[in-house]
């Protein structure tokens, strides 16, 4: 492997011309392809495989031209000064409302609340549903804006107005504030790192033209596949990340070549063929992990997954290729002031410091592995402590901040109607066999409706062949609470007795039993893909360090610290400790897909660190030193460099703890937490710890798996050279070139 990328680096060098040209080239036609391709219809969420979706396929089926999955705003009256919505003023202005809500190009239907009893008792609150043609992705800016200027002008009545839905939810892209504040960030400590602009700027540079060319991939493929607007957002998160990361890590070690007085060409050649290695390998262990979220069978997260890893496939490429071909037109602009200046003057290079913070470091460690170690995990067992009780869900319109008429409509109609009412269960029956489908759905609705924990269950309504139907079923509780989980539990598990005696079968659906299915899934999917990705991932560091205890304690050090960032997560959103430092108002269940979505993204980001830190130690080892000395070797070439990828990635996933949703704020705060545990707590302390504890026995491997293992020579011990370094006779004039 080694020995391969040394000759591809070298080559990209000398042919940096045809190297930079070939990626423009790319660049120029997946742009093209991009900007040109038709515009993808956005398809609908699905989750093949639980019983919410499968009685959601069966009302579109049944209830054709119904827009079963049509936006839809739920629009919230309450009358001023204990008034009541009924009162003749109150009501004209409802009615007026309404009629001006149903005259939208794209509305199928509205409902008068006084017709259809959607009147609280104290006669304070009223509502309807305005349901659209198309679903929320569908609307146009003109069907959007009739509904916010009907709503204004409602309020002009006097009445307090709030909506709720999928209808209000705004759809737009990413605003790319967090990836603004992340690239700023990410600039400073490149600076900071190397000293020199150029140094800081082409990291970034490379890694925005990875990112440009996934992303015009996606937007290109996004119609052929059906890929989703979601598909992008961690491709783009994912593939800046990484592609900073890998930059830095070649262009680190080409200045550590370059201070050993080795020219250009060869600096460039020796740091593709070793940290190119380690590169190729973090990249898969980052691949092997978002590719395995298609084991979940969620058709978005698969989406997703395999997005992101071709981002990141981009991204190594970039590294191995276009990094040293820039290097080739610029090969003194990326040293720091003083080597520029020294060599200009025709002095010596300057030698790799033997002492650094990273040695220091290492030092305090190998002196007292084991108190570090044991306080490293104690620390990370106290902070994934709180995990045990996470609770997963769906959160909807009740953690959004009380500033939004989502959040006010959800607050009115839980004290009007009853906190159940935001989440009613919609009961699908199938009587295509009954006898008397009437009457046999009549015995389900009867059945579910004296069910303990039941407010109220709507009149049936029918298809027009008369074969299906559905009613709805208010809880006595709130859609996230563990009361309504055990009312669809209750129901389900009483089918077999209702079904029975009516003659027919029945499903149940809605968004609060598809969160709860969804929650079910994830949990159950969780320990197999751990089980793979985990796996895969080990037996390739099986490879790559040819040791077995390596391996084992990465993979260790991986639990821990995002077992850590969950339960970091729980305090936070669940439990409500320092919410209001966040801007968390409510807090509540963790989004469902935020385990396994966490796992995926963390797994593969502290694999890169342990390639990159553990290479160097077993690269140092593989030449001779001694296991505490390749340990202390390791860190003074790589802890610096690790450190500014691990803050530019906390930086660029910090961004979206800013953001209003907060969702998009959980999805900031764990993955900043994880990189911030895994990056500083276990790679930086437990990993020399435990290898110091360890000593000869961490690169152990039996003889037998050693001749059946192939070698990949991460480490670069191919390219030991017996002669002195390389002279630099042509340096200036490549300076020139």
């Amino acid at each position: 492997m080694a020995a391969f990328l040394y000759r591809m680096g070298r080559l990209a060098f000398r042919r940096r011309w045809t190297v930079a040209l070939v990626w423009a080239a790319v660049l120029a036609a997946v742009g093209l392809a991009g900007m040109t391709a038709p515009e993808a219809e956005e398809e609908p969420f699905s989750m093949p495989g639980i019983e919410s979706q499968e009685a959601f396929d069966l009302m579109e089926e049944r209830f054709p031209g119904a827009a079963a999955d049509g936006a839809t705003a739920r629009v919230v009256f309450v009358s001023p000064n204990g008034e009541k919505v009924t009162a003749t003023e109150n009501k004209k202005a409802v009615e007026a409302a309404i009629a001006e809500l149903g005259d939208g190009t794209q509305v199928a239907s509205t409902v008068d609340p006084y017709e259809s009893g959607a009147v609280s008792e104290d006669g304070s609150t009223a509502y309807t549903t305005v349901t659209y043609k198309v679903d929320a992705s569908g609307l146009t800016d003109a069907s959007r804006s009739h509904l916010d200027e009907s709503l204004e002008r409602a309020r002009d009545s006097g009445l307090t107005v709030e909506a709720g839905g999928d209808a209000m939810e705004d759809t737009g892209g990413p605003s790319g504030a967090a990836e603004a504040i992340g690239i700023s960030v990410a600039a400073v400590v490149l600076l900071i790192t190397f000293g020199s602009l150029a140094a800081a700027g082409l990291p970034l540079l490379t890694a925005l033209i990875g990112v440009g060319i996934s992303l015009f991939a996606i937007t290109a493929l996004a119609g052929p596949l059906g890929l989703t607007d979601t598909t992008s957002t961690l491709a783009i998160m994912l593939g800046l990340a990484v592609g900073i990361d890998y930059a830095l890590f070649i262009v680190s070690r080409y200045r550590e070549e370059r201070a050993k007085g080795r020219a250009p060409q060869e600096a460039v050649a020796l740091a593709t063929g070793t940290a190119g290695s380690a590169v190729v390998f973090a990249g898969l262990t980052v691949v092997i992990a978002l590719a395995g979220l298609s084991v979940v069978g969620i058709p978005m997260l698969t989406e997703m997954g395999l997005g992101a890893a071709g981002a990141v496939v981009v991204g190594v490429l970039i590294a191995l290729t276009l990094v040293p071909a820039l290097l080739g037109f610029w090969p003194n602009a990326v040293l720091t002031r003083k080597d520029r200046k020294a060599r200009r003057a025709g002095g010596t290079p300057r030698e790799t410091r033997k002492v650094n913070g990273g040695t220091r470091w290492a030092s305090f460690v190998l002196r007292r592995p084991l108190p570090v170690l044991l306080a490293a995990v104690a620390g990370l067992g106290a902070l994934a402590l709180p995990m045990t009780d996470l609770q997963l869900g769906m959160p909807g319109d009740e953690a959004k901040s009380t500033e939004t008429t989502q959040r006010r409509a959800y607050d009115a109609l839980a004290e009007g109607f009853g906190p159940g009412f935001n989440g009613p269960l919609t009961v699908v029956v199938d009587a295509e066999d009954a006898d008397d489908p009437k009457a046999a759905a009549e015995t389900v609705s009867e059945r579910i409706g004296g069910t303990e924990g039941v407010v109220s269950v709507s009149p049936a309504q029918f298809n027009e062949s008369g074969d299906t139907a559905v009613f709805s079923v208010v809880p006595t509780t709130a859609p996230t609470d563990q009361e309504t989980k055990d009312l669809v539990t209750i129901i389900r598990g009483d089918r077999p007795g209702i079904e029975s005696e009516a003659g027919v079968t029945f499903e149940v659906t809605g968004a609060t039993a598809m969160n709860i299915d969804i929650s079910e899934k994830v949990q159950s999917a969780l320990v197999p893909y751990l089980l793979v990705v985990v796996g895969l991932a080990v037996i390739l560091l099986l490879v790559v360090f040819r040791s077995i205890l390596v391996p084992l304690k990465a993979a260790a050090g991986f639990l821990l610290s995002v077992l850590a960032s969950l339960g970091a997560v729980v305090v936070v959103f669940q439990q409500g400790h320092g919410a209001d430092l966040l801007g968390v108002e409510t807090t509540g269940p963790i989004m469902s897909l935020m385990p396994i979505f966490l796992v995926g993204i963390v797994f593969g980001l502290a694999m890169d660190y342990e390639v990159f830190l553990v290479s160097r130690m077993r690269e140092a080892y593989v030449h001779g030193e001694r296991p505490a000395q390749a340990v202390t070797s390791g860190f003074q070439h790589s802890a610096r460099v690790v450190v500014a990828a691990a803050l530019i990635m906390i930086a660029v996933f910090s961004g979206f703890i800013g953001e209003s949703d907060a969702m998009i704020k959980m999805i900031g705060f764990g993955l900043a937490a994880a990189v911030l545990l895994d990056a500083f707590v276990v790679r930086m302390a437990i990993v020399p710890a435990v290898l110091a504890l360890l000593g000869e026995r961490a690169w152990w491997l039996p003889k037998w798996l050693d001749r059946i293992l192939p070698r990949v020579d991460v480490e670069g011990e191919a390219l030991t050279r017996p002669t002195e370094p390389e002279a630099e006779p042509a340096e200036k004039d490549l300076a020139r070139a």
